[in-house]
């Protein structure tokens, strides 16, 4: 029995070789049209290396500090936290760690970046427009007059956006979102956000990159800041309004002593409007120092409670750009085309040896 099972082993191993060298020899026989293959796949990958564009990316990196944790080291915890360090203190809230860098790839601010003005060719268009263009979009929409006619101007209200419309803001949400946006930190010791948009085209880049910025910059610091500044609006209404009792009181005193100028000292009742006037203005005098205080505290928390973001570095023209090289093109199309026609003439070899 032993001896049957060594040469078994032995038959399948010399069967496994006699195969290998069947093929060997098979493709060796096929060595034209291998090589013919690789040629073709070399020459389609040199003229795609002409034919693709390069990628253009702009790169925007900025450090974010809340004075609202305090300076010094309580400055430092509080912009450490904020991108998602914990190093035991305080600074929470809503965009904090990758809150904030989602917000930079939210809906919301992409499309209002994209209805953001640029002025190009001597005019000025909305980013939105501009990515259009790039793409070549409105040559395939000639033809249809519902395409056709539909413009993304400048500083367009969202809330009167057609169907169609939020089509294709959405179509070039999500292009970039998928390929062309990128946010974070490059280490994670580092508390710096940088902003790389990729592109073919340079300006576009460049111009979505910085208008990005300033949107989530804007709504940043107006969301962080919304409770001081609604406080200190409820507190100068106040005080105004205070101001004018007062000032009306101080009349109401004054054309009351009038009234009763070279008064006979017996009739203390005609006196009585001018007491009370007098009370007016001593207890409206009393609230509108308190107002007035409570006025300017609020002014130092709004101070406190709007974050700075500190921009570093901004894309500056000509940006780096990432091309696919002819040697790329010729060594990768003839590699691919000669491997695939490697496996289908191993295939169809098998395949015609298992009918037979």
């Amino acid at each position: 029995m032993n001896k049957t099972s060594s040469e078994n082993e032995e038959m399948s191993v010399k069967d496994l070789i006699d195969r290998v060298i069947f093929f060997y020899q098979y493709l060796l026989s096929k060595w034209k049209v291998i090589v013919l293959s690789g040629i073709i796949g070399a020459s389609l990958g040199l003229v795609y290396s002409f034919t693709k564009k390069p990628i253009y990316t702009a790169t925007l990196s900025f450090a974010l500090e809340d004075e609202k944790s305090g300076g010094g080291l309580g400055g430092a915890l509080g912009l450490a936290s904020s991108f998602g360090l914990d190093l035991g203190g305080s600074g929470g809230g809503v965009f904090t760690g990758s809150n904030l860098t989602e917000l930079f790839k939210s809906r919301a601010m992409v499309e209002k970046t994209l209805l953001s003005p640029v002025y190009v060719n001597e005019k000025t268009i909305s980013l939105a427009e501009m990515y259009i263009q790039e793409n070549k979009w409105r040559k395939s929409w000639n033809n249809d007059p519902k395409l056709n006619l539909i413009q993304f101007l400048p500083n367009l209200d969202r809330k009167s956006f057609t169907r169609t419309q939020d089509s294709i803001i959405g179509l070039i949400y999500n292009n970039l979102s998928k390929q062309g946006l990128k946010v974070g930190q490059r280490d994670k010791k580092v508390s710096i956000i940088s902003i790389d948009v990729s592109s073919t085209n340079e300006l576009f880049a460049k111009y979505f990159c910085e208008a990005l910025s300033r949107e989530v910059g804007k709504f940043y610091i107006e969301t962080k800041s919304k409770k001081a500044r609604i406080n200190m609006a409820i507190l100068e209404r106040q005080v105004d309004s205070i101001r004018g009792e007062l000032n009306g009181a101080i009349t109401g005193v004054a054309i009351a002593n009038d009234n009763t100028f070279n008064l006979n000292p017996a009739l203390n009742v005609r006196r009585t409007p001018s007491a009370r006037r007098q009370v007016d203005v001593q207890a409206n005098t009393a609230i509108l120092t308190e107002l007035v205080k409570q006025s300017e505290m609020a002014k130092v928390t709004l101070r406190k409670e709007t974050p700075l973001i500190q921009v570093i570095d901004t894309p500056i023209l000509p940006l780096p750009k990432e091309k696919f090289g002819k040697s790329k093109g010729i060594l990768l199309g003839g590699f691919l085309a000669g491997f695939l026609t490697v496996m289908f003439l191993l295939v169809k070899k098998v395949f015609k040896n298992f009918l037979n």
